[in-house]
């Protein structure tokens, strides 16, 4: 009887001990907005044959008009609970980035033909891309671009971001207004915008996603992609780390435990 009860009790103190040193989780930056290419306030609205290839969410708008022919790969949530703790998230995650401290000021200074390493890039007023922006997230495959915009983001037709020296990074676009993306645009990265974001006509973004807090999505023959490479960005889970004198304690009863089933073995 002694015998296998000490069997039980050692497995308990492993248990115990790997409880105590497991360290906190960290959540992605986005929460439950991961799981969406675009999020409307008001309502996302579509023209033409446009594609998102994850779910499509409005709230606290109950409208999203033009699918089909647009297609949703994932499910279409409006004015749901699921949609409400997107956006939720969505707020906390636009939060989150806009209180980090700067790498670099960039006001004024044209997005297009910059070639930039991972860091927080930060604008004062609206940021304009004309031609190619390059991010060179230097082989880390988690580099990560965050881009605070405190009113638009527009860019002209054709336009392009792509990256360099390694698998697409984590890019997040940080709009304090609204984003209006020129036709043909190549994009990549996170669009959370404050209020709408207007994707005309052959605009397509991968590796990311078009977030709006409080507007309108505005949509014509897209394609909206989060697939790449990459996990998403994640920061810290607010719980409370392990407390080391636990680890200690489980450690002590491990061994104890161990001791005591060399006697029991020997008929103490």
């Amino acid at each position: 009887m002694f015998k296998m009860n000490y069997k039980y009790a050692i497995l308990l103190g492993i248990v115990a001990f790997s409880s105590f040193q497991a360290p906190a989780k960290a959540g992605s930056l986005l929460g439950t907005a991961n799981d969406f290419g675009v999020l409307g306030g008001s309502t996302v609205t579509n023209t033409g044959p446009s594609v998102i290839m994850q779910s499509l969410g409005v709230n606290a708008g109950s409208s999203a008009t033009g699918f089909s022919p647009g297609i949703v790969n994932g499910t279409i949530f409006t004015s749901d609970a699921v949609a409400a703790q997107a956006q939720l998230d969505n707020a906390s995650a636009y939060n989150y980035l806009a209180k980090l401290s700067p790498t670099k000021e960039l006001t004024g200074v044209d997005l297009g033909g910059l070639t930039l390493t991972p860091g927080v890039y930060s604008f004062s007023s609206s940021a304009q891309l004309t031609g190619k922006l390059t991010l060179d997230n230097q082989g880390d495959p988690n580099a990560l671009f965050v881009f605070q915009i405190a009113s638009t983001l527009t860019t002209a037709s054709d336009s392009s971001v792509v990256t360099t020296n390694g698998e697409a990074p984590n890019v997040f676009f940080q709009i304090g207004s609204s984003a209006t993306l020129g036709t043909g645009t190549q994009f990549m990265g996170n669009i959370l915008a404050l209020t709408s974001i207007t994707l005309t006509t052959g605009v397509n973004i991968e590796c990311g996603r078009a977030l709006a807090q409080n507007g309108a999505v505005t949509m014509d023959t897209n394609k909206v992609s989060s697939t790449c490479y990459t996990k998403p960005q994640e920061v810290a889970a607010e719980v409370p780390e392990p407390d080391s004198s636990l680890g200690v304690i489980g450690s002590g009863m491990v061994g104890l435990l161990f001791a005591f089933s060399k006697r029991f073995r020997k008929g103490w």
